[in-house]
C-alpha cells in the first residue's frame, strides 16, 4: 500500500461533501445555516485551488489535468472495461475535479448575489442591493441551476468512482477515507 491522498485532500473532500449537502438540503429554510454552509463551500474551494498548486504530488493540478483527447480515450477505455489504472486521479476524475470546482464557484458566487439582492447582506451587498425583483430572480435561478448542476456532477463522480472501483477491484471510497491505495495491480 502507498499513501496517495494526504490529510488536506481527504479532510477537504469530506468537509465539502457535508457543507454542500447541508446547504443544498436545508435550502433557505434555515437561511443562516444555508449561508454559513455556503461560505464554508467557498472557503474550501479556494483552499483546494491553492492546494492544487502547492500541495502533495497527487493533489496538484499538474498531476491530473489531461488533454481532451486523453480524457476521451480514457472514457472509451472505461466503457470497454479496459481503462488503465492510475495511482492518483485518472483523466476523467481530473476533469471532474475541475468541473466541480467551477460549478461550486458559480453556485457560491450566485448565492452571494442572491443573499445581497434579497437580504441586503454578505460581501456583495454593496454591489447588488436594490437591483430589483427581476435581477433578484435571475440570481436565484442561476443559483438553483448551478446547485443542481453540482448535484448532477456529484452523481456522475460517484458513478465513475464505483465503476473504477469495480474495474480495478479497488475501494476508491475507502482510499479517500484512509489515504492509501495499492501500489501496483
Amino acid at each position: 500500500m502507498v499513501k496517495v491522498w494526504d490529510p488536506v485532500v481527504r479532510i477537504f473532500h469530506w468537509s465539502l461533501v457535508c457543507a454542500f449537502f447541508i446547504a443544498y438540503i436545508i435550502d433557505d429554510d434555515f437561511l443562516n445555516l444555508h449561508v454559513w454552509a455556503g461560505y464554508m463551500v467557498l472557503t474550501l474551494v479556494f483552499l483546494r485551488v491553492l492546494w492544487g498548486f502547492i500541495g502533495t504530488k497527487h493533489a496538484r493540478f499538474s498531476d491530473f489535468i489531461y488533454s481532451r483527447q486523453t480524457i476521451k480515450q480514457f472514457l472509451l477505455d472505461t466503457l470497454s472495461l479496459r481503462a488503465p489504472r492510475y495511482l492518483g486521479h485518472n483523466p476523467a476524475g481530473g476533469a471532474m475535479i475541475i468541473l466541480l470546482i467551477l460549478a461550486l464557484l458559480l453556485t457560491s458566487v450566485s448565492g452571494l448575489a442572491v443573499y445581497a439582492a434579497e437580504e441586503t447582506a454578505g460581501p456583495l451587498a454593496g454591489m447588488f442591493t436594490g437591483v430589483g425583483e427581476f435581477w433578484s430572480e435571475v440570481f436565484e435561478e442561476l443559483h438553483e441551476f448551478f446547485a443542481n448542476l453540482t448535484v448532477f456532477l456529484v452523481l456522475l463522480h460517484v458513478t465513475g468512482v464505483v465503476i473504477e472501483s469495480i474495474i480495478h477491484r479497488e475501494n476508491l471510497i475507502g482510499a479517500m477515507w484512509h489515504g492509501y491505495k495499492r501500489k501496483t495491480d
